[in-house]
């Protein structure tokens, strides 16, 4: 098994969530979809519920001392980046939060 595969994904079926200068960034099957984060968002610490592009995930913001829970819809994004949502979307059965 090759460990540097491992790195990003452990699956074809899983993608990551980061964050990083001003931008969130879901990855998955080849696509790096940023978009723009929340000016306070230092992280995100964990995915609490994925169900097809809605997510419900745990993140730190700097006005805060404890991450907080907060919701991001991708179906948005991808339309407007003319991306079919339900063929993008169907083989992702896990979202997990990249750590640095």
């Amino acid at each position: 098994m090759d460990s540097q595969n491992n790195t990003n994904t452990s699956s074809s079926q899983e993608a990551i969530l980061s964050c990083a200068e001003g931008f969130s960034t879901f990855c998955f099957g080849g696509y790096n979809i940023r978009f723009k984060a929340p000016y306070s968002l230092e992280r995100y610490v964990d995915v609490v519920k994925w169900d097809n592009g809605y997510l419900i995930v745990l993140a730190k913001y700097s006005h805060n001392t404890e991450p907080e829970e907060d919701y991001i819809d991708l179906k948005p994004i991808l339309e407007g980046l003319y991306i079919d949502s339900n063929t993008f979307l169907k083989p992702i059965k896990k979202v997990c939060v990249a750590h640095a």
